[in-house]
C-alpha cells in the first residue's frame, strides 16, 4: 500500500488492486487497509477536500468519498535525507543481520558500523579466503558492537560483540596453523604447503606403507607410498611412465611387475607393465589398488584438495633438484619424507621434549633399512642440504633439523 499527493495536492492511499481511497485533510490518522499516510512536504499544496475526522485502522469510511481520477504515483522522499539515500539503494545500512538506525549517535559509530557491513560482503566475494584479513575483519565488528552495545544497552549486541572476539581469535589460529607459526607471530614467517591438518594426515599415509607395503625393500615402498597416495580416495588413479620413471629410475618396471603380480596393484586388463611404463600425460594408465576402494575397510579418510595437496607434497620431497643432483636412492628419499612429516614448524624433528625425535626402528622399517644404516642416509641428507646438521641417532630415536630451504615442506608435529 503507498500513499501521497494527488493532482490537486489531496492525499490519497493506494488500496487493494491499484485502486486508491478518498482524499483526506493534512494531518495525522489512520486509513482504510491499517496505511499510514505519507505527508507530502512540498510547497503550496492546494485545499485538499473533506476527509472523515478518524478511522480506526481495518475499517472502511465511505462518507464524502471521492476518486481521484489520473493520480500521479507518490512522490519519491525528499533526496537530503540519509533514510531517502538507503530505499533508492534499495536496502538499508545492515551489518551481521542488523539494520544500522540512520539516527545512530555517535556518527563515527555509524560509518563504521555501515562500512563494516560493506567490508565483510566483499570478503564473501573474494575468490580466495584470507584468514588474516578475517580475523581483523571479526576484531572491527568486535569493537563496533561492543560500542554499540553501550550507547543503546543492548545485551545482545554485547553477547554478538563477546563472539567477534571469539571468532577473531580462532580464525587467527587457524591461519597460524594453516601457515606453521606460533599465535603470537614469533618465529619465521614460512608458506606452508601443508596445513597441521594435512600434516596429521601425511603422517597417516605413511604409517599405513610402513605397516602395510608387500615388500619390505626401499623401491617397492617408495612406489607403495607414492601410489598410494594416487588412489588415496576412490582406489583408483592415474599414472604416467615419467612418473614411474622419476620415482624408481632404473627398477620402475621391476617394481611394477612385482606389485601387479602379488595382487597389490591392478592395471586395466590391456594394460601392461611396458604399457604403463609408456604412457604419456595427455593418456595415463589407470591403477587401481584395491585395499583402498571405498567397498573396502579404508585406512584413512579425506578429500580431494586434501589428497591433491598431499600427492603433490610428496613429489616435491621426492623429486627435491639437490637430492637429484646428489643421486639419492629410494631410501634416502624415504628419510627424506619420514624427517618433513615428523617435523616441527621450526624443524626440528620430532615432537616438542628435550629427547624427542622419531623412533629408529620406526624410521628404518618405513625406509627399508636396518637401523644401524639410518645414520648413512641421514649424511647424504645433510649433504644434500636436506638436514640442517648431522643426525643422532643415540638411544634409539632420529634427532636433527631440517634446512631452512626444506622449512615450508614441514610436516607441523
Amino acid at each position: 500500500m503507498d500513499a501521497g499527493t494527488g493532482d490537486r495536492g489531496e492525499l490519497f492511499v493506494d488500496g487493494i488492486d491499484g485502486r486508491r481511497t478518498d482524499g483526506v485533510r493534512p494531518g495525522r490518522g489512520a486509513v482504510t487497509g491499517g496505511g499510514t499516510v505519507l505527508f507530502s512536504d512540498a510547497p503550496g499544496s492546494g485545499s485538499p477536500s473533506a476527509a472523515p475526522a478518524s478511522a480506526r485502522p481495518g475499517t472502511a469510511d465511505t462518507a464524502g468519498a471521492a476518486s481521484v481520477p489520473h493520480a500521479r504515483h507518490a512522490p519519491r522522499p525528499r533526496p537530503g535525507g540519509a533514510p531517502a539515500r538507503a530505499r533508492r539503494a534499495g536496502r538499508w545500512a545492515k551489518v551481521a543481520q542488523r539494520i544500522v538506525p540512520d539516527d545512530l549517535q555517535p556518527e563515527v559509530l555509524r560509518v563504521e558500523l555501515t562500512e563494516l557491513g560493506d567490508a565483510f560482503r566483499a570478503y564473501q566475494r573474494r575468490p580466495e579466503p584470507d584468514l588474516a584479513v578475517l580475523a581483523g575483519l571479526h576484531d572491527r565488528k568486535a569493537r563496533a558492537f561492543a560500542l554499540w552495545a553501550d550507547v543503546t544497552g543492548d545485551a545482545s549486541l554485547r553477547e554478538e560483540a563477546d563472539r567477534a572476539a571469539a571468532a577473531a581469535r580462532t580464525t587467527r589460529e587457524m591461519d597460524a596453523n594453516r601457515r606453521g607459526v606460533p599465535v603470537d607471530g614469533e618465529g619465521p614467517v614460512v608458506e606452508r604447503l601443508l596445513t597441521r591438518g594435512q600434516g596429521v594426515h601425511a603422517r597417516n599415509v605413511l604409517a599405513h606403507v610402513r605397516t602395510g607395503a608387500p615388500f619390505p625393500d626401499a623401491e617397492p615402498r617408495l612406489a607403495v607410498l607414492m601410489l598410494t597416495l594416487r588412489a588415496a580416495r576412490t582406489g583408483t588413479g592415474n599414472v604416467t611412465g615419467q612418473d614411474l620413471g622419476g620415482w624408481l629410475q632404473g627398477d620402475a618396471e621391476r617394481v611394477l611387475r612385482e606389485l601387479v603380480d602379488v595382487g597389490w596393484l591392478l592395471l586395466p586388463q590391456d594394460v601392461t607393465a611396458d604399457d604403463a611404463l609408456m604412457s604419456r600425460p595427455e593418456e595415463p594408465a589407470q591403477i587401481t589398488v584395491p585395499t583402498l576402494i571405498p567397498t573396502q575397510p579404508r585406512p584413512f579418510f579425506f578429500g580431494k584438495v586434501t589428497r591433491a595437496r598431499l600427492s603433490g607434497w610428496a613429489q616435491k620431497v621426492v623429486g627435491d633438484r639437490k637430492l637429484r643432483k646428489k643421486k639419492a636412492g629410494a631410501a634416502t628419499r624415504l628419510l627424506a619424507v619420514y624427517t618433513a612429516a615428523h617435523s616441527r614448524p621450526d624443524g626440528c624433528l620430532g615432537a616438542a621434549g628435550e629427547d624427542a625425535g622419531p623412533a629408529l626402528d620406526e624410521v628404518a622399517q618405513f625406509c627399508g633399512l636396518r637401523p644401524e644404516e639410518v645414520a648413512g642416509h641421514a649424511g647424504l641428507l645433510v649433504a644434500a642440504g636436506w638436514l640442517a646438521e648431522d643426525a643422532d641417532t643415540t638411544d634409539g630415536r632420529l634427532r636433527g633439523r631440517l634446512a631452512e630451504r626444506v622449512l615450508p615442506l614441514s610436516g607441523l608435529l
